[in-house]
């Protein structure tokens, strides 16, 4: 092991390196001034303003990770993560944006596109198009491996034909890492994973959801007929997706922590704020016990999301066994940042449950964290099979 790597393993998961904390200092300026004004119009017309999405390229923060000689900014993992933080803190759904692009899409070109696929599409992951990850289906919630979409090999590609459910940003991609299954005798080993570009004939853009929470984010559904797809897109081996699936989700909840974590974050502070402000009886509210163990108690929990989702992140960036680790921290921080937001409510009071105060869109959005790459209940099967000693199966897969 190098002494650059005993070292950052050896420093508290809250201690940033410098990088780390410029990086950090940046995006939540950023999120703060350029995102907060539009948070509340963006819920309202549940859509996200293009010039944001601009914004998040022209930062870099759509190719965190993605090396410098495909023109992205050759961060770490960790850094993603502190980017879906500090943006969640602001807007949910505008860190969910940047979650898939980087921890889902980016992601899994990277480790399993070839060489041509990477120089083909990482620069433009970088530069200007938004990406989707189309997994889910009608009948593939949790059991997302029972997929219905079909792939039929020609002499020059495939076509797919189906239907996909549930696609985070697919309003807005330009490309989707999408999986449909070219040998359904074969069961879960003919799904195959392909780069679909949205111009491609035969997909269409379908449904966009109208969503209790993260409503800025689009999710829509895709509509794939006789889908012309070269065989170049197909992305890792024939009938090896399930693979691809398995592996980009665990490192996806991770991010999902970190956004069910900066969201909880921002409930607390709110909170505080609201606490120190609010008088009551002749004080304000900070000063009675029972809000004072209230704000304790959202503190409390706060950090432990935030500890969970360090330690994973920072086990995946050292090349260490995470997948316990990813499915605790997604768990918890999407458990507690539901009770956070809804104890932030009730802070509040009759005020809180208004649109004209932020913790009510933070209870909304809160909701789904227990719901996408991964329900709870799967989470927690994920972890007691780990735990057992048994083999993680393939029911731990989910929606995105």
């Amino acid at each position: 092991m190098s002494a650059a790597l005993e070292s950052a393993l050896a420093r508290p998961l809250t201690q940033l390196s410098e990088e780390e904390r410029m990086f950090q200092a940046s995006v939540r300026q950023f999120a703060r001034e350029q995102i907060a004004p539009h948070v509340r119009r963006m819920d309202e017309e549940g859509a996200m303003r293009g010039e944001l999405i601009r914004q998040f390229f022209e930062l870099g923060l759509m190719g965190i990770e993605i090396p410098e000689e495909y023109g992205g900014q050759g961060g770490s993992f960790f850094q993603a993560v502190l980017a879906v933080e500090e943006i969640a803190a602001v807007d949910p759904a505008a860190a969910v944006v940047v979650d898939v692009q980087n921890t889902l899409v980016n992601n899994a070109l990277l480790r399993w596109g070839s060489e041509e696929q990477k120089r083909r599409y990482l620069p433009r992951l970088a530069r200007d198009t938004v990406g989707a990850y189309a997994l889910s289906e009608a009948g593939a919630g949790s059991d997302a491996f029972a997929l219905a979409t079909r792939a039929v090999e020609e002499d020059d590609g495939y076509l797919l034909t189906g239907r996909k459910l549930w696609i985070t940003n697919a309003s807005e991609a330009g490309l989707f890492v999408l999986f449909a299954n070219a040998n359904p005798e074969a069961g879960y080993r003919g799904i195959t994973c392909f780069l679909v570009e949205r111009d491609f004939p035969g997909l269409q853009v379908g449904k966009k959801e109208d969503k209790l929470g993260i409503r800025a984010s689009s999710t829509c559904e895709l509509i794939l007929e006789n889908c012309r797809v070269p065989k170049e897109n197909v992305m890792g081996e024939v009938g090896k997706g399930y693979k691809i699936a398995i592996e980009t989700l665990n490192e996806g909840r991770i991010a999902i922590a970190a956004q069910m974590t900066g969201l909880a974050r921002a409930a607390l502070e709110h909170a505080v704020s609201y606490a120190r402000q609010r008088k009551q009886f002749g004080r304000p509210i900070a000063e009675f016990q029972a809000v004072q163990f209230d704000l304790a108690r959202m503190a409390v929990e706060v950090e432990a999301a935030r500890l969970l989702t360090y330690n994973a992140a920072r086990l995946r960036d050292a090349g260490l066994p995470f997948v316990t680790e990813a499915a605790m921290a997604k768990y918890y921080s999407s458990e507690i940042a539901e009770q956070v937001a809804s104890k932030a409510v009730e802070i509040f009071g009759g005020v809180g449950f208004t649109k004209d105060y932020p913790v009510e869109k933070l209870y909304r959005d809160a909701k789904i964290g227990r719901i996408y790459e991964g329900t709870s209940n799967m989470q927690l099967a994920t972890i007691a099979r780990q735990i057992l000693g048994k083999p993680v199966g393939s029911g731990e897969h989910l929606k995105r």
